[in-house]
């Protein structure tokens, strides 16, 4: 690859290019937040808006999950059990406050 400058015409098209490539909004966007971590933000998770059947499927698989654990005393169970029930709680705890707010 030499390192002279480009012919007019190849410059002229770069140019094009480059400029159609600031004009992509979308571009940009997942440009300037690459390699970015999102940070957990409580403020986020205390405006979770969950649909009611998001809860009513975490609450059966949490059902589940109980069931099976008492049933076969499996320590895989009954964790998964440990980490999809204070979801499904929460969850149905905003589904209720929205529920009850007024509007």
């Amino acid at each position: 690859m030499s390192t002279s400058r480009l012919p007019h015409h190849e410059q002229r098209i770069l140019d094009e290019l480059e400029r159609e490539l600031r004009r992509d909004r979308r571009l940009n966007r997942r440009l300037r937040t690459l390699g970015r971590r999102r940070r957990l933000d409580p403020a986020r998770i205390l405006h979770y808006d969950p649909r009611p059947l998001t809860v009513a499927f975490l609450l059966t698989v949490s059902v589940a999950l109980m069931a099976a654990g008492a049933a076969t005393s499996e320590p895989g169970v009954i964790w998964a059990f440990a980490g999809v029930w204070p979801p499904a709680l929460f969850s149905v705890f905003r589904l209720l406050c929205r529920w009850t707010e007024r509007r």
